[in-house]
This record gives C-alpha cells, structure tokens and sequence, in this order.
C-alpha cells in the first residue's frame, strides 16, 4: 500500500520547508521527500530581505535568524551607489546575510515540531496524478521503492526539477552568463559589508556570510571556461584584484565552484493537483539576491491555498490564483536582475560611467529611492485586486500595534502566526468566527478602519470606516476569501 499524505512535497530546500511548516501548522499532513541523504552545510543563498523577514517573523522565527546573521543598512547598486535601507517601513530595515543552511535549519525545526515529516535520501522516479490524487514514485537511499499517495504535490526540487520534468512542462529561457566563478572564502582582511565592482575585464562581488567566511562571485570577460573545468583560488583571484583593487588576502576556499546564470520560467504553475515553486517554476541571475527571497513568497502564497482545499473550505478559483499572483512576479524578478546583470556588464567604458552617475543620482532622490529600496527588498510585491477595491487591497499589510489579540500577539505579524486570515476591527460581529479567522483589535486609531489580512500578510480587504454598510460589506469579503461563517446563510 502507498505511503499517504495530504500534501507530498519534492525539495527541502527553503521554499519547500517554509510550504511544510506552514501547512502542518494549519493541521495538514505533509511529507517532504529529499534527494539528499544529509542536510546541506554549503550555502547557495545568503542575503535575507526585509520582506522574507516579515514573513520568518509571522512564523515566530526571524528574530532567532536575525541574532545569528549580519545586518547590512546598505544595498550595493551599480558602481560605488548604495541604497540606504534605513528608511524602509518595516521592522526589519536592512538586509540580512546568514548562510543559507542557517534558514534551513530553523525552518526545518519549525516544520517538524508542527508535525511535518522530512525524508532524507528519497529520491523521486515518477509521478501520475488522477482526479483524487497524485501517486509519487521514490528511490530509497536503503534501496527499497516505496509508492506514496498525496492529495496534492510540489516540486520545489530547483532547477533540474523531477516533477516540472514528470508534468512535461517545458522551462524557456535562456543561459544569461556563462563560466562565473564561485568560491567560499576566509580573507586576511575581513570585509563588514558587500563589495561589488565591474569593469572591462569582468565583475567581482565579495561579502561576508555571517559565520566569518565570505562568498565570491567573479566573472572573468577573457577567461570562459566550461562549468566542469577545474576552477583554481587563483583564478578568482586575479580577477578580482582587477574589478576591486585587492584580493582581500583570500586563502582556505572551502568551496569552489562554476556556474551559469540561466533566465528561465515555466509557463505554468500548476497542472491538475501538482504545483511548482521556487527555482523549480523559475531561476534568474543572482543580482540583487532575489532567489530564495522569491521561493519562500512563492511558498507563503501556495501554503493557505492549499490548506483550505484540503478542508474543503477553498472558494472557487483560490488555488488558480496562486499561478495568477505568483507567475508575474517571477516575470518581474527575472526582467530586474538580469537587467541590473547586464547594466554590470556594460563593455564601454563611456556607457559604464553614465550608467553608475545615474544610480548615483538616483539613490539622492529620496521619494525614488525609497521605491527602489521597496522594489529590492520585496516591500513593494503587491497582487491585483478588483476594481473599486479599496487601495491597500492587494499590498503588504502594515504591522500594526494590536489592543488585543490571540494569546499574547501584541502587533498583527504576531497575530499572523496562527496561519490564519486576520480581521482587524474594533467592531467584529461574532458571526465572523470561523477555524480559519481570528479578530483582532488596533491599539490605537488606525486608517483603514478595518482590514482582512490574509495568512500571507497580504490585505485581501479594507475599509475606511466602520459603519453598517461597511460591515455588511465586511462580512462578503470573509464569505468570498475565507469561507463560510458560523450562522451565516448556507
């Protein structure tokens, strides 16, 4: 008989972790089948934004993650421009830098104290999905082939996914740049800060990780090699000394490697009852640091989608939407960094000196760069929303200071912990409650008047006053996005 689950999940990487926690904490039962036979110590992404921090925090782990990483106030754009991240609204106003096993590891812990199970060394051979379910075939580590039986699957298994593979989906795109040299360094002269050059002969990027060793990207204009050829220290080195001046005494790589930035995505998020996410819907060059970034906001989006269809208790269209929301911000990402890659990569030294004299005017003009500051941490990722909506419909949800609250939740992502939809409202009927809302109350007087906030952290509603015509139109939104409440109309 197969092995079955609610939700079978391929990947354990971030994105699939962040699904796992979020779904064993809405009380679903989940599986995460690995490839790997042990957890990674390596670090492919290491730059934590502030919008991935609003979302650790609404899980109740962001400030242990924050406690072990280095806060950066500065983003490094073109040349010698830097985005000042202290003006940003949020709680968390830099970017973070923390191995990326570190994010691994408490999201991992939260999804298995929440009741997920995470397979290690269970490596996928097929997948068949019918009008019920999906069937997994997997390859033990042990050498048994055991079947498992899901409501629904992910493949957040990255770019060589198993299941977009299994679905016949194609991944269009193109290599973006090829030969760029990674290596995991210690330098005789530490450095606090990410520092990033270009010039004619290539690119060097160096930043320190958290844990005392620093990543290298480097990219050499004359030197393009296959991504299997051996990659010496040397060769990192001397491209570096020539896009930053120095080397930083580099020595003891723990790590070197090669590899090519590719610019693809999937066409479609979903097929029947299989979902991707993360690297395996989309992949993009690494300025900017927006891969895992994305991932988990992919994840946070699927996670209450696929929760609710699993009760029974989805509105039409909730799990469609994922696609709808998700897909043009994967567009978006790819478009941005492989610009920001290729203004780096700019061959003239004429174009190259205009193009840093803007980024430098730019990030003087405060109203510009704090939209810049809000698109490159994710504060800016905002969803359509209907015509006549109010305007924060659709955008980040503020996290307000709460007069009351679940348990001891003093501001809403504290609220937001419960994986459940939020109604903030002085007013709240008792019709609203349902297993999938909790009402909480403004500490103080707050525009909009009342707000429905999604699992997400995303406002599905809101209004700007709290009178009966706003409560009847209250009590449609949670119909509409929620599901049915507690004596209302069958």
């Amino acid at each position: 008989m197969p092995e079955t689950t609610e939700v079978l999940i391929v990947g354990a990487g971030p994105t699939g972790l962040m699904l796992a926690g979020d779904l064993a904490a809405a009380g679903v039962s989940v599986t995460v089948l690995e490839r790997r036979t042990r957890k990674s110590v390596l670090t492919r992404a290491f730059a934590v934004h502030a919008r991935t921090l609003e979302l650790l925090d609404a899980r109740g782990i962001a400030d242990e993650l924050v406690a072990g990483g280095a806060r950066i106030d500065r983003l490094q754009m073109i040349g010698d421009a830097q985005l000042d991240l202290a003006r940003l609204p949020s709680r968390f106003p830099f970017m973070l830098l923390t191995p990326q096993h570190e994010t691994e590891a408490l999201l991992a812990g939260r999804a298995e104290a929440l009741g997920a199970e995470v397979v290690l060394g269970a490596e996928v051979t097929g997948l068949r999905q019918d009008a019920d379910g999906v069937r997994v075939s997997v390859r033990r580590s042990d050498g048994t082939r055991p079947t498992f039986r899901a409501r629904y699957a992910v493949g957040a298994d990255g770019m060589n996914s198993v299941v977009r593979t299994a679905l016949g989906l194609p991944f269009p795109g193109r290599a973006a740049l090829r030969s760029v040299m990674l290596a995991d360094v210690r330098l005789s002269v530490p450095q606090q800060e990410p520092v990033a050059n270009a010039v004619r002969e290539g690119i060097a990027f160096v930043s320190p990780l958290g844990d005392g060793w620093h990543r290298v990207v480097a990219w050499d204009r004359g030197k393009q090699m296959p991504v299997e050829a051996a990659l010496g220290l040397d060769d990192v080195r001397t491209i570096t000394r020539k896009a930053l001046g120095t080397d930083f005494g580099m020595h003891d790589p723990r790590w070197l490697s090669r590899f090519q930035t590719d610019e693809r995505q999937v066409p479609r998020y979903r097929v029947g009852r299989v979902f991707l996410a993360g690297d395996a819907a989309h992949v993009h060059s690494p300025a900017g640091g927006q891969g895992m970034n994305t991932g988990l906001q992919d994840a946070a989006n699927l996670a209450w989608r696929l929760a609710a269809a699993v009760r029974g208790q989805a509105p039409d269209g909730v799990l469609d939407a994922y696609e709808a929301e998700r897909h043009p911000i994967g567009r978006s990402v790819i478009r941005d960094s492989g610009r920001m890659m290729r203004m780096a990569l700019v061959h003239s030294p004429v174009v190259r000196t205009l193009v840093n004299a803007a980024s430098r005017t730019a990030v003087r003009i405060p109203p510009l760069a704090d939209r810049m500051a809000a698109k490159a941490t994710g504060i800016a990722v905002a969803y359509p929303a209907p015509s006549g909506a109010h305007p924060l419909a659709g955008k980040r949800a503020p996290d307000l200071k709460l007069a009351s609250g679940p348990g001891t939740a003093k501001r809403l992502y504290e609220a937001l912990r419960a994986c459940r939809f939020v109604l903030v409202s002085r007013h709240a009927p008792a019709t609203v409650s349902t297993e999938r809302l909790v009402t909480v109350a403004p500490a103080g007087p707050t525009a909009p008047a009342m707000m429905l906030v999604r699992p997400d952290g995303y406002v599905a509603w809101a209004a700007d006053h709290d009178d009966k015509d706003d409560h009847d139109a209250m009590l449609a939104a949670i119909d509409a996005w929620v599901g049915a409440r507690q004596g209302a109309a069958q």
